[in-house]
Order: structure tokens, then C-alpha cells, then sequence
């Protein structure tokens, strides 16, 4: 058999290349301008390589009962990644993936396509354009994993766009979004303050060194009307190589301390990583 080779193109926001990991047959790292993106194992789909995908992961494992089925909305899609984590887990699932990079999506569905009848439909659009437009109360969880190169865009950082999210799930359904920040987390707060105003219970998940402030790195908020399985989730964070705690109650509250939410006006992008973080290369 051939050996895979990296693969490279410019898309609509920049350079992205797939490369073959030689440890693992069918794994591929997906980059964009250096940034990582997306490490998918087509012939293990349930194998999560980045810290934040498997925080993620634990929230979807989380949100029902195992092999349940759900109806899930992805804002971000990569290489699809959590979508193809979900139709292995939960066979039956209906899923949406809103990606703005059409040329991204072609160079995925070209090399890393998708299993017959994954039920994953792919979409090329806005993540709050979609959201705005979406049918309401239509999905149990959204993920939203949506990164200009490697800062949230400030047009998803809202009240106003947490209240389209708010809109599209159902009342007993999850909100959870992969961030990034760094002392003294003026961002981090602010999202934890915008999301305070629209549901009732919020969760963050983060290694210790980044809510401690000693360094830059992502953090997973979740959101819910309904009280979401803080045990089950604090568990499956804390088994992880990196371990992660899971902050929820009066030490989140604490956390958000004076921080407001964010209104459209105001708004801006989550900051860039110091350093180049998040850099391959």
C-alpha cells in the first residue's frame, strides 16, 4: 500500500495542510496557517487526539444516556472531527456542521470523507447566520469550535448570539464551546458573564495551570437550562493524560467576578494565542 503524503492548498482563510501521523494507519493532523485544527483516525473515529476535543467529547458523552441518539448542531467543522465522534458512539444521530470555509470543506470531503449513512450533513455558511435562521428547539447539543486562524470571531462571542444558540436547543439541551485565554482572562470571563444572562447552569473546563493563569490555553464552557452531570463530566476531565477540573456553583460565580456580558457593539475576538501556543512547525 502507497504511503499517505501531506497534502497542501490554500483555502478561503488561508493555507491548510493534512498530514499523516506514522504512528496511527489512517490519522491525519489538519492545519490551517500553522494553527492546529482538527486530528481525525478514520479507522478509529473515536480516538480524540487534542485535549480540547476530548473535553468536548466528555460533554456529548455526558448530555444522555450511552448510545443515544442525538440531534446535534456543530458551528466549526474542520475535519469533522466530533461529528464522526458522535455517529461512532451514537449510531442513529442526526447532525448538522456549519463551516464557513467552503475550499476547507472540499479538501476534507476529497481526502477524509465521511462513512456512508453517517447521517452528518454538511453545511458552508456563517455559524450565527445559521443559528439566526436555524429551526428552533432542533437540537439536544451545539458545539460550537469556530476559530479565525486562532482567535473566536467577536460575532460569536455575544448576548445576542447566545440567545440564537438558546434558541435552536431544546430546554433540556447542552450548550458547550471550545475557547482559548490567558491571565487575566478578560475574555473568558466575559463569555462565562455572557451565557450567565441566558441559561441558568454554566461549567468550565480547564487544566489547573491555565485557570491558574500560568499559561495560555483552551477552555471548554458549557451551558444548560437544566442541571447537566457535573459528576460524570469532573470525572471523565480528571482521567485524562492532562487532567482538567471542572469549575461550576459559587467558584465559577467567583471566577466571572464583575465581568459583563458581551453586547454586538462591544464586541471583539478572543486574543491571539502569545507566542505562537498553538503553532505546528
Amino acid at each position: 500500500m502507497d504511503e499517505p503524503i501531506p497534502v497542501t492548498r490554500t483555502v478561503d482563510h488561508g493555507t491548510a495542510k493534512l498530514m499523516p501521523d506514522v504512528d496511527r494507519r489512517q490519522a491525519w493532523l489538519l492545519t490551517v496557517d500553522g494553527a492546529p485544527q482538527s486530528y481525525v483516525d478514520l479507522d478509529e473515529p473515536e480516538y480524540l487526539e487534542f485535549e480540547y476535543a476530548r473535553r468536548l467529547g466528555h460533554v456529548l458523552d455526558c448530555a444522555a444516556e450511552p448510545a443515544q441518539p442525538l440531534d446535534v448542531l456543530h458551528l466549526g467543522g474542520g475535519a469533522l472531527t466530533l461529528p464522526r465522534y458522535v455517529a461512532a458512539t451514537r449510531p442513529g444521530s442526526r447532525q448538522d456542521v456549519v463551516e464557513a470555509d467552503r475550499a476547507l470543506l472540499a479538501l476534507v470531503d476529497e481526502h477524509l470523507p465521511l462513512p456512508p449513512a453517517a447521517g452528518i450533513a454538511v453545511h458552508g455558511g456563517d455559524a450565527r447566520a445559521w443559528l439566526e435562521s436555524a429551526e428552533p428547539d432542533s437540537a439536544d447539543v451545539l458545539v460550537a469550535d469556530v476559530f479565525g486562524g486562532s482567535r473566536v470571531p467577536a460575532h460569536l462571542t455575544t448576548e445576542a448570539y447566545a440567545r440564537a444558540a438558546d434558541r435552536v436547543l431544546r430546554p433540556t439541551g447542552v450548550y458547550a464551546a471550545n475557547l482559548a485565554d490567558g491571565a487575566p482572562f478578560a475574555f473568558l470571563r466575559s463569555q462565562l458573564a455572557t451565557f450567565s444572562a441566558v441559561f441558568e447552569h454554566l461549567a468550565l473546563i480547564a487544566e489547573p495551570a491555565v485557570l491558574r493563569g500560568r499559561r495560555f490555553g483552551n477552555a471548554v464552557l458549557v451551558a444548560s437550562h437544566k442541571e447537566f452531570d457535573i459528576e460524570g463530566l469532573a470525572r471523565r476531565a480528571a482521567a485524562d493524560a492532562f487532567a482538567a477540573r471542572v469549575e461550576h456553583g459559587a467558584e465559577l460565580r467567583r471566577f466571572i467576578g464583575d465581568a459583563k456580558p458581551v453586547r454586538d457593539e462591544d464586541a471583539v475576538p478572543s486574543p491571539e494565542p502569545p507566542g505562537g501556543s498553538f503553532g505546528i512547525g
